[in-house]
């Protein structure tokens, strides 16, 4: 008797955005095979909410790294209750779980930050240059916020969480102090509320967070038949661009709350990247590019490990090294008020 296909399940967080993806992975899964193959395999999903999407209240520089998207969905796959995890490859720790591995990088979506201005202030405002003295910009990452209070030192930065329509919803609120907020462009694209975007951020103004714009796919080391499906996916562009980035962010040791950027493109097998590190006011900055031909993965993130050294080699490293320090503190503090309530 024949074995019936095997059926995947493919989980993310449960925000609409993730759910958006995971469908979207799905769906290129799907398309591999023929609509009437009878030994193609099933697919079906699972939305779990993380630490991350819990807790709202804290300034995302003071909850930790990463693991905060990832942590329970990798304890789902490792115990088998799900087959593969689909991430915004951004929001994925540079190192993994043992037992864990990326098995799947698709295209990449256009990876710039945009500004989003509040409603009826569109004709208005069309650029940061546009925003009076004083306007406040929401956000929750610390590289956007840093890289920006060097070119626009007269703008105030606050912090803004929850899912894409709550953060809309907070910034068109009349009675919010929001005159702009800054996400993503590709997770606004794939949402289908790019008619929401006013005008795009991108580098020398702001470089991009590791990874952005990227679906990634984990899967448990040894599950060949779902390694198999992931290679199938892959991108060999985007992958290459992604992996030298998180190759860059793993040797300046960094979370998703430390101000390192980067952009990058390649040309045939050309990589140019650029990577930055940003102190927390804007007052100092350390930026370097490197430009070499790779025809490997392997080439690739050696690229990324190099240009980090001399970005650590010309300051960077004094500069995370204060941030830690502010971290550190602003967490003592933030602990000794838990306290006094």
């Amino acid at each position: 008797m024949l074995e019936s296909p095997r059926t995947f399940v493919l989980a993310s967080r449960a925000s609409e955005l993730a759910q958006t993806q995971t469908n979207f992975t799905v769906a290129s899964l799907q398309a591999l095979y023929s609509s009437d193959s009878e030994s193609a395999p099933k697919f079906s999903t699972s939305f779990i909410s993380t630490a991350g999407d819990k807790n709202r209240s804290q300034a995302l520089f003071l909850l930790g790294g990463k693991a905060l998207w990832t942590k329970e969905l990798e304890v789902a796959l490792l115990d088998k209750s799900v087959d593969m995890l689909v991430h915004c490859f951004k929001d994925v720790p540079t190192t993994l779980p043992e037992g864990c591995m990326i098995a799947g990088i698709m295209e990449r979506e256009d990876s710039v930050d945009s500004l989003v201005v509040k409603k009826g202030k569109e004709n208005e405002w069309k650029t940061l240059d546009d925003l009076p003295e004083g306007s406040v910009i929401g956000t929750s990452s610390v590289r956007r916020i840093a890289q920006l209070k060097r070119k626009y030192p007269g703008l105030k930065f606050m912090d803004v969480r929850g899912n894409i329509d709550t953060r809309l919803a907070k910034l068109d609120d009349p009675d919010s102090p929001y005159a702009a907020i800054i996400l993503a462009k590709a997770g606004m694209i794939r949402l289908g509320k790019g008619d929401r975007l006013t005008s795009d951020l991108g580098p020398p103004t702001l470089y991009y967070a590791v990874s952005q714009g990227a679906l990634a796919i984990e899967i448990r080391n040894d599950d060949k038949e779902a390694l198999e499906l992931c290679k199938r996916l892959t991108h060999r562009e985007t992958a290459l661009r992604c992996l030298a980035e998180r190759a860059c962010l793993r040797v300046l040791e960094g979370g998703c709350s430390v101000p390192v950027g980067v952009a990058t493109t390649l040309k045939g097998d050309v990589l140019n990247m650029t990577g930055c590190v940003t102190s927390l006011d804007g007052s100092q900055h350390v930026e370097h590019t490197l430009e070499e031909r790779v025809d490997s993965i392997e080439a690739a993130e050696d690229m990324g490990v190099r240009l980090a050294r001399k970005l650590v080699a010309t300051g960077a490293k004094e500069i995370l090294e204060e941030i830690n320090r502010d971290r550190e503190h602003r967490a003592a503090e933030a602990e000794a008020k838990k306290k006094t309530v």
